[in-house]
């Protein structure tokens, strides 16, 4: 079953089942990790004369049918930016519908995640967050934690700034702990205090709706991430779109600071 266009809340379908299959890629041209930013929620429903509120409804349909895509591609880690520590600025009304409906759709697709194959992690800070939001995040962790198919990361409360400082915290009470010297503080020892370190840096990053920033989002794993900017707004995001960005992220060279000659021994041009 297709989704039609403007028929957000359609059944998903899970991985595999789609009307096409995934393209083939080859070895090491899929990336490890998919970094989401899925914005344009309220756009879309300004654009069609809804409340913003049911942008973020929408929303969900994408969420699940990009899961199912990164499944089919052989993604390992998909992370989401689906509340920032920035975003209490909104709204009281907005920031309690995200909140409950965030609780909510962990509630309803736990369990056909867990059948996916997913395992649901969460990255963010605790305080201001609510507990229902906590408790279902904790839950869903536990219930899908021996899954591997797919690490699904949720940004929840979620600020690069936050992780970092963070991380900053945690080493420099090591140090006044005597656990570790100054001089013990380097790039792997940072990274291993951050708040998930096992998931590996950023491979891609992807962004909908048309807005080029990372809006303090992964701020140490996208450091040598390749970016990506979609004009199509969340809502209207599927498992084809990402499908596109893998082709296009699979065309891409990437040498993480380091230079190729184009010329050989010779001076001739290398093709």
């Amino acid at each position: 079953m297709e989704r039609a266009p403007e028929d957000p809340w359609a059944p998903v379908l899970g991985p595999g089942q789609w009307h096409r299959e995934a393209p083939i890629f080859g070895v090491g041209e899929v990336p490890a990790h998919v970094a989401l930013v899925m914005d344009g929620n309220g756009r879309w429903a300004n654009e069609r004369s809804l409340p913003r509120t049911e942008g973020h409804r929408a929303g969900e349909y994408a969420l699940m049918d990009t899961i199912a895509g990164a499944i089919d591609a052989g993604v390992r880690y998909l992370s989401v930016y689906t509340f920032s520590t920035e975003n209490w600025k909104r709204s009281p009304a907005e920031v309690r519908f995200i909140m409950s409906y965030a609780t909510d759709v962990l509630r309803r697709r736990t369990g056909q995640l867990k059948d996916w194959g997913v395992h649901v992690r969460w990255s963010g800070r605790r305080p201001k967050l609510w507990k229902s939001v906590i408790h279902a995040l904790e839950r869903a962790e536990d219930e899908t934690h021996d899954n591997t198919t797919l690490d699904l990361v949720m940004c929840v409360n979620y600020g690069g700034r936050a992780e970092i400082a963070d991380a900053a915290r945690t080493l420099a009470q090591d140090v006044t702990d005597g656990k570790m010297s100054p001089r013990g503080i380097t790039e792997k020892s940072f990274a291993r205090a951050l708040y998930l370190p096992d998931v590996p840096d950023v491979d891609l990053m992807i962004r909908t709706s048309g807005e080029q920033r990372i809006s303090n989002y992964l701020l140490w794993q996208l450091a040598y991430a390749e970016l990506m900017f979609t004009p199509t707004p969340w809502p209207a995001f599927d498992r084809e779109q990402l499908w596109d960005c893998l082709l296009e992220y699979a065309g891409r060279d990437r040498r993480f600071g380091g230079a190729r000659d184009r010329v050989d021994e010779s001076g001739n041009a290398i093709r």
